[in-house]
């Protein structure tokens, strides 16, 4: 699963989305992920996986699926692969199967979070107001050391990633995208901080 559907119009850091409080964001239910994969289908193009992978992934990190409502009606979702240091290196260098990753490369209840990839975004009407919220998801503690990569699919996604503050990377990953987060960019930014030269495979921004 790749990006979405809607507008984007106004321009935010990813981490800086309003919170819109028409829009409900939480945890999915296991009762709703079959409506959440028929939706995908729907909206994302070239989606391959159905719900049983989805219940699959949800098992192994509820945290993974999120869903937008408003006045209780299901708007979309929005599904993440959190990567442990494996998955980050497998991500960049193009050896992970993202339609179907082994669950090897993710991280762990304790385990850090070393690489945050959005797996989809489908939302329809206002729901895209939700990813204010979605975005506060991700500064919880367990999050927060993690950069975000999306591939968007979309004229729409793509407009959405530039809106937000994602950038293409260079990587054996093709058109992939990434938002550095803002804590991130301020320590790369203090003076004197030294700056070592590593391999590829161990580049994490």
């Amino acid at each position: 699963m790749s990006m979405e559907r809607g507008s984007f119009a106004a321009r935010h850091d990813f981490d800086a989305l309003p919170l819109s409080p028409d829009v409900d964001v939480r945890v999915a239910q296991f009762s709703e992920i079959a409506e959440l994969a028929a939706m995908a289908h729907r909206l994302v193009p070239g989606v391959q996986i159905g719900a049983a992978e989805l219940e699959r992934y949800f098992a192994f990190d509820p945290q993974s699926l999120l869903t937008f409502s408003r006045k209780g009606r299901l708007l979309g979702g929005m599904a993440f692969l959190f990567l442990n240091d494996r998955g980050h290196d497998a991500l960049l260098l193009d050896e992970i199967c993202l339609t179907a990753p082994q669950t090897r490369y993710l991280a762990s209840a304790d385990q850090d979070v070393s690489a945050i990839y959005i797996w989809a975004i489908a939302a329809t009407g206002r729901g895209i107001a939700g990813l204010g919220k979605a975005s506060a998801h991700l500064r919880q503690i367990r999050f927060r050391g993690a950069d975000c990569y999306a591939q968007p699919a979309t004229v729409a996604g793509r407009e959405i990633m530039k809106a937000t503050g994602f950038e293409p990377i260079a990587s054996f990953q093709p058109d992939l995208w990434c938002y550095e987060r803002p804590w991130h960019r301020r320590q790369m930014r203090m003076p004197g901080a030294i700056i070592q030269a590593r391999s590829y495979a161990d580049a994490r921004y």
